[in-house]
């Protein structure tokens, strides 16, 4: 009886997480796609390890538009921008812009990264796999950054780089900042092996 009752929420009111999937099985358990209608949840995540893999995906992507300088602590000014970024995706591909998210962030994070180990006094680095909850700050950090870059540059707004990157992306096309730096950071970690 309660089934039929069900209210499905859509982000802003508009996309809807009902048919958004998760590709990449190794991402599926960290890729939060629970129902809201405004991507904030108070920091209720914050205190507690590996709490944040059930925070929703648009409030990480939220949370690092928020880095430190001018955005800093704005996270409402950051949602508008998130959500003016989305309905900028909606119109030129016509797809859900959720879906696109989940699908830059599958492309954009890197599977394999270097780290530095000190052994008998001398420092080696090896190439070494990256964690799937890494793996989505890491696209997540490049496509923000790429954005800022795009917008901070240009005559485009933070909103038009924001959509321009996630789409670019999703296609995992070489002009997107975040493919470019993966390809980067993977090509580091195979020469080090």
């Amino acid at each position: 009886m309660a089934s039929k009752n069900v209210v499905w929420l859509k982000l802003f009111g508009r996309y809807s997480f009902k048919d958004v999937e998760v590709r990449d099985v190794s991402l599926k358990d960290y890729i939060s796609l629970k129902p809201v209608l405004l991507p904030w949840s108070g920091g209720r995540h914050e205190h507690r390890k590996f709490e944040k893999a059930k925070v929703n995906i648009v409030e990480r992507l939220v949370n690092k538009l928020m880095r430190p300088g001018k955005m800093g602590g704005k996270k409402a000014k950051a949602i508008k921008i998130v959500e003016a970024a989305f309905r900028i995706i909606e119109l030129e591909t016509g797809d859900n812009p959720i879906q696109l998210l989940i699908y830059a962030i599958e492309n954009a994070g890197p599977c394999e990264d270097v780290t530095t180990i000190a052994y008998g006094g001398a420092a080696y680095t090896v190439s070494v796999d990256v964690s799937p909850l890494r793996r989505i700050d890491v696209a997540l950090k490049n496509i923000v950054i790429g954005a800022k870059n795009a917008a901070r540059n240009n005559r485009m707004t933070i909103e038009e780089a924001l959509a321009r990157e996630i789409i670019l992306a999703a296609r995992n096309d070489l002009s997107s900042y975040a493919i470019s730096k993966r390809v980067e950071i993977e090509r580091i970690a195979l020469a080090s092996r």
